[in-house]
């Protein structure tokens, strides 16, 4: 069976940058489940999978705008260090969740501290890399109606 939208695919992969960098892997955890076609991965890895069958290996780099999209600047701010009450020992580097107000949550990593300032980024980590997947199709099947009700795989 080859995958395509409405089907439920199961995926062992390694994710490395363009440095050769290991960014993630399934290697030695669960595999990675999910229902083709809705968008629960990024356009760029799923549409290297569209037509592929159960035991298919491949590889393929997928570039910013079909992974996680280009840096966006206006996504770097700058904030007063007094919005990070009692968190005393801030570094560059350091992944921090902020809460908008209004129930959203943001992850955000610390760019650069100063005495009374602070650089926040809410770009996704992977924003503009390039991404290497080697992936392995470990089955394909048919969504359940209940996956396709919820638009997810169970």
């Amino acid at each position: 069976m080859n995958i395509q939208d409405n089907r439920v695919v199961t995926i062992h992969y390694k994710l490395t940058d363009d440095e050769g960098t290991l960014l993630d892997s399934s290697e030695g955890q669960e595999p990675l489940t999910y229902l083709h076609g809705s968008q629960a991965i990024i356009s760029g890895l799923e549409k290297a999978l569209t037509g592929r069958e159960e035991g298919d290996s491949f590889e393929v780099t997928v570039q910013p705008e079909e992974g996680y999209g280009e840096v966006n600047p206006e996504m770097i701010q700058t904030v007063p260090r007094a919005a990070f009450g009692g968190i005393e020992n801030l570094v560059p580097g350091m992944p921090l969740q902020a809460d908008d107000g209004n129930g959203n949550v943001y992850h955000v990593i610390v760019r650069e501290v100063k005495d009374e300032e602070v650089t926040i980024d809410v770009n996704h980590p992977l924003a503009g890399k390039v991404l290497h997947f080697d992936v392995t199709v470990q089955s394909v099947r048919e969504a359940t109606p209940e996956e396709l009700a919820h638009g997810h795989a169970h």
